[in-house]
């Protein structure tokens, strides 16, 4: 596994997302099909699945998602160890709230017993009361089908569901509902300046995506020098191919619905979907 960039720019500071519709946001205990949203975009499963690999092709140097749910590492970022499908952070809420998830589904799980130090670590790098065997047993839940749902829904509840349906809201196709996830995906929810808020703030303050009346093209490069922007605040986010190589080509190509074949780079290695 190499080491990538991790996603966020700031300590998600809770799971509300800047100005979404409040039916974007579900319950932690919601079964799938409670949370899912009309499949009329990025939630369109074979888009849903376009949009795994190419985020893994970021995050994980790999278009093998579902290989990444035994994952985990600590990348020295500040935010102690990422871990899963969507990189979930012991320092930044997100890996704690999975852990009770599994915990609430699945009593006497080899993770729970990680709960009150992973609530004492929330919010820093500290390993105490994690290692010598945390990721050992992290590897060990990861082959429960279970824990494997866990993270499936966390990452739809905190990250997908809400992104896709704040794009559906701003009037934008599957390539800015794209664009939107991969932004929280790396720089986490909230109203933050270099958060997915913030940086879609950033955006409406030069242009208007097409719900007000404006340019789906114009709003999207106005987006995306936003997410440049809150990127190249941090160091470990200073490689801007991910947009650069990437989202920003297929704008440029008119590829509004995200449709097959594609071509894109990420830390300059090349990645294919038919």
């Amino acid at each position: 596994m190499q080491t990538r960039p991790t996603r966020r720019t700031a300590l998600l500071l809770g799971l509300t997302l800047a100005a979404a519709p409040a039916t974007a946001l579900v319950s932690r205990y919601a079964s799938p099909a409670d949370a899912a949203v009309q499949a009329t975009g990025l939630d369109d499963p074979a888009k849903k699945e376009i949009a795994m690999q190419i985020v893994c092709s970021a995050e994980n140097s790999s278009l093998d998602w579902e290989a990444q749910y035994t994952y985990i590492e600590d990348i020295d970022d500040g935010r102690g160890y990422t871990a899963g499908i969507i990189g979930f952070c012991s320092g930044t809420g997100d890996m704690l709230e999975l852990v009770e998830l599994y915990a609430d589904r699945k009593p006497g799980n080899v993770l729970q017993k990680y709960l009150p130090a992973l609530r004492d670590v929330d919010g820093s790098d500290s390993h105490d009361g994690l290692d010598p065997n945390y990721t050992k047993d992290w590897k060990t839940a990861a082959s429960d089908t279970a824990f494997q749902q866990c993270q499936n829904d966390e990452r739809d509840r905190v990250y997908f569901n809400p992104s896709v349906s704040r794009g559906k809201s701003d009037g934008l196709r599957i390539l800015g509902q794209f664009c939107y996830y991969d932004a929280i995906v790396m720089h986490g929810p909230g109203n933050g300046g270099t958060s997915f808020g913030g940086i879609r703030s950033r955006a409406l303050q030069t242009a208007k995506p097409p719900a007000q009346g404006g340019n789906e093209t114009t709003y999207l490069n106005a987006f995306l020098d936003a997410r440049v922007w809150a990127m190249k605040q941090e160091e470990a986010h200073s490689d801007t191919s991910r947009v650069d190589t990437a989202q920003r080509v297929w704008l440029g190509n008119g590829n509004l619905d995200l449709n097959t074949p594609l071509d894109w780079k990420v830390y300059g290695d090349p990645y294919h979907i038919g």
